[in-house]
Parts: C-alpha cells; structure tokens; sequence
C-alpha cells in the first residue's frame, strides 16, 4: 500500500481563512473609494449651501426689516421668497454646480440649512425689530445711515 501524506487540517483552514481576509479587505476597500469620492462631493456641496443659507437668512432678514422696512405678512413672503428661490440661484447660477439627473432632486437643493436659515432670520428679525420698535434712538441713528 501506498504512503499517506499527513496534512495538518487546522494549518490548512488558516491559511484559507488570512486568504479570505485578504480578498475581503482589497474588495471592500476598492468599493468604499469608489463610494466616498462621491459622497465627499455631495457633502461638500452640502455644506456650501448650509453655510449659504446661514449667511442669506442672517442678510435677508437685516435688509428686509432695516432697508425695507418690512412687518408682518411682507416680511413672511419676503422670508418666503429667499428661502425657496435663492438656493436655486446659487445651484445654477453662481455656483454652477452639476447634478446627475439619476440622482437630482429638488429636495437636495431646498433641504440643506433650512434650519439654520429660519433660526438665523428669526433671531435676526426679532432683533431689529426690537430695536427698531421700543429703543427710538436706535432708529433715529439707522435713519441717519439709511
């Protein structure tokens, strides 16, 4: 009869196993690159259009209320105005971002920073106004600039 060679099962198992891993690891690490270039780009966008939006609730609620002069149902569609129409504007026209039309969404150009914008116009308007309204020196002096 003939000689049997012995193999170590458990050395064999290993040694399949760390190949397993291997194959894993250059597998999962070839998809996440793929994958987070282009989430880094949209959270990158994101993030513009969330600091955007702080700086355009901050400014719209400062002109609205000091230039204009604003109060009440003016002031909500002025409010209204620049929180559906300028993110669009800053989209397409002055950031001129592209978007994938499988991907594109409305909701990806209206949603970041609403929160900031609406806490940032609010706190602003009722600021000024504030002070426009019980504190007459300050407006004597804001009349003065105006």
């Amino acid at each position: 009869m003939g000689k049997h060679k012995k193999v170590d099962i458990k050395k064999r198992r290993r040694k399949l196993i760390k190949e397993k891993k291997k194959e894993l690891k250059l597998k999962t690490s070839k998809f996440e690159k793929k994958s987070s270039k282009t989430l880094d780009i949209r959270l990158e966008k994101e993030t513009n259009l969330y600091w955007i939006r702080a700086i355009t609730g901050l400014l719209s609620a400062l002109i609205g209320r000091l230039i204009f002069g604003l109060i009440g149902w003016y002031l909500f569609i002025w409010m209204l105005i620049w929180w559906l129409l300028f993110p669009f504007i800053v989209s397409f026209i002055i950031l001129k971002y592209k978007y994938d039309k499988e991907e594109w969404n409305w909701k990806n150009i209206i949603l970041p920073g609403i929160g900031i914008f609406f806490f940032l116009f609010m706190i602003t308007g009722i600021f000024i106004h504030t002070i426009l309204r019980f504190i007459p020196e300050f407006s004597s002096v804001i009349d003065f600039f105006i």
